[in-house]
């Protein structure tokens, strides 16, 4: 094994505002949640310095190993995040950024997915990561495709009705 070659970073493709949501997490899990547990645990010593069977102590500290955790993630995220304005993309082929509206060809109900960096995907407000099976699937399509999607629940077909850049 060849100690000299090292692993690429692999970028992390993002939006100004996912990068921007990052960035605020990050923030407050050090400026507010971080001192926060700190005085938890400082509060748990002083009630009951038996640290074994400080019931508040031991989630106190619980809770922090998962901040410290929460707080490393994000900061290699923001540091291999590589922000794309999407202000500036444009055109009819489906890439990072884009907001897709499908048509599921058996029930041909509408869906409108924009694709955005994994950190900032959330299907509740309808962002899917580009690595996603969907947005995978659609990447270098463009209106009037149809594609076919492995889903959970089986096969999948999609026309692609539409390609905006918001």
């Amino acid at each position: 094994m060849n100690d000299d070659i090292e692993t690429p970073i692999q970028k992390l493709p993002t939006t100004a505002e996912g990068y921007a949501g990052l960035q605020d997490e990050l923030r407050r899990r050090v400026q507010v949640d971080r001192p926060r547990i700190n005085e938890r645990i400082k509060d748990a010593l002083a009630d009951d310095p038996n640290l074994p069977e400080n019931a508040e102590y031991q989630a106190a500290k619980f809770e922090q190993e998962g901040n410290e955790a929460r707080i490393a993630e994000l900061q290699d995220k923001l540091a291999r995040a590589e922000v794309i304005d999407i202000s500036k993309l444009s055109g009819d082929t489906v890439k990072f950024g884009a907001t897709v509206t499908v048509i599921d060809e058996d029930t041909d109900e509408k869906r409108v997915w924009q694709i955005v960096g994994e950190p900032e995907a959330d299907a509740k407000k309808r962002k899917i990561s580009i690595f996603s099976p969907l947005a995978r699937a659609l990447i270098g399509k463009t209106k009037g495709m149809s594609i076919e999607v492995l889903t959970p629940g089986g096969a999948r077909a999609f026309k692609i009705r539409k390609v905006e850049w918001r």
